[in-house]
């Protein structure tokens, strides 16, 4: 094994940085015009990893704002993403990687797998997804019902109900199930809507999704295969992008490209803008490249691989391209870099955004639920913290905040796929 891989896993074990401290204050980090300082790219990247713990008895996030902060439900096994049906119920998929015989390899892939072990990411998928029901009528916040809702699924991800058809998006394809208002299982066999890019390495393996108004339309979310581009620009056909799929026929179109790996989906009320949350790319240094929260135009190209936050060239990609770099746009609000914005939940005031934390920078950054307010439709102003807590003294991860819905009350319910359970924070 070469020195520079051996002292890369000696940086893994100890959870420290190969890599000076960030020098940027975070108002210098967010927002429309967020500082850029210059590319650092070493061989050794930076890996500071939170090493996962879980939740110490009694203890539990915390609101900045003063709000009451509830366990929904507790004692779940990686539950990622939360979606709530018209009727109050909540549905959580549970589920993490599918296995992918090509990705990790070599010695750099193997020092990978332990940063994910170590960060709590490297757990089997449970290929489930759970119903909770809060039935009692005393709207006291927790769920008192838990239910198998579907199981045998490939990674689900993305869920969205249109009328009496419940999509779901597996890592490779999107299906359709029916669906009863109040039932608590799904034993039909669901139909393939549409696939969607997978494979042997399947690099960014999370598939998420929402409907149109009109439910004629999904937007599916499909992100990248290596993070710059490193595997060969063949293996990213269709990847990247977000995807417009017909709900009636599955035929479909790349709707935005450029998105190295959208997450979270949301319409905001005012303007009718599909707005997404990206994972920018890594080992360009502790403040590069910011992830950001966007409106996403039809047929607008976002960058990756060849470019970053607009027309920033990145020179690690093997063949430029000037043309695809002079389209790039700008995104509309940076979160700052490897916070790993995931959910997203958005009102007529502003933003919602889980964000699930940083393994490759230093000081740590995200672990964090973080609240952006909007002007006239668009964001603006400093990100306000609405659930934090997540790290331990020590710099442990408690647990690591995901996806983001709020419930028939108003509350809103976070995913905290280390802690194992569904946080909920009452309304203001």
């Amino acid at each position: 094994m070469r020195p520079n891989y051996l002292l890369a896993i000696t940086c893994l074990v100890t959870a420290t940085a190969c890599a000076e401290p960030s020098q940027l204050t975070r108002e210098q980090t967010v927002g429309p015009d967020p500082v850029l300082p210059a590319p650092s790219s070493t061989p050794i990247p930076t890996m500071h990893v939170a090493p996962a713990k879980g939740w110490p008895a009694g203890t539990k996030p915390k609101s900045p704002e003063g709000r009451n902060v509830t366990a929904f439900a507790t004692g779940l096994e990686h539950p990622r993403w939360v979606y709530v049906l018209p009727n109050g119920d909540v549905l959580v998929a549970e589920t993490n990687a599918p296995q992918r015989p090509d990705e990790g390899k070599g010695i750099r892939g193997r020092v990978m797998k332990l940063m994910q072990t170590k960060a709590g990411a490297a757990v089997p998928s449970p290929n489930r997804i759970i119903l909770l029901r809060d039935g009692d009528g005393d709207g006291d916040g927790v769920a008192e019902t838990r239910s198998t809702f579907l199981e045998g699924l490939n990674s689900p991800f993305g869920m969205a109900l249109v009328g009496d058809i419940l999509y779901v998006a597996n890592t490779d394809a999107v299906l359709r199930f029916p669906y009863k208002n109040g039932e608590q299982k799904i034993t039909a066999e669901g139909a393939k809507v549409v696939d969607l890019p997978a494979g042997t390495r399947n690099h960014h393996w999370t598939k998420n999704l929402i409907a149109t108004p009109d439910g004629s339309k999904l937007y599916v979310t499909v992100g990248s295969n290596s993070n710059v581009a490193e595997n060969g620009i063949e293996a990213e056909e269709g990847r990247a992008a977000i995807w417009e799929v017909d709900t009636k026929t599955g035929a479909h179109r790349i709707f935005a490209s450029g998105l190295r790996n959208p997450n979270g989906l949301a319409w905001e009320p005012k303007t009718g803008a599909l707005y997404t949350v990206v994972n920018e790319r890594d080992e360009l240094g502790n403040d590069l490249v910011p992830d950001y929260l966007t409106a996403v135009r039809d047929g607008a190209f976002y960058g990756w691989p060849y470019s970053y936050y607009g027309p920033n060239v990145d020179k690690r990609v093997k063949q430029q391209r000037p043309d695809l770099v002079a389209k790039a746009i700008k995104p509309d609000y940076a979160l700052g870099s490897h916070v790993a914005a995931l959910g997203l939940a958005v009102t007529n005031e502003g933003a919602y955004i889980g964000q699930h934390g940083s393994w490759n920078r230093k000081p740590l950054t995200g672990y964090n639920v973080v609240f952006i307010p909007f002007s006239n439709g668009r964001p603006s102003g400093q990100p306000v913290e609405v659930l934090n807590g997540f790290l331990g003294p020590k710099g442990e991860a408690y647990g690591r905040p995901v996806g983001v819905a709020f419930d028939k009350r108003g509350g809103l319910l976070v995913a905290d796929d280390v802690g194992n359970a569904i946080w909920r924070v009452a309304p203001r």
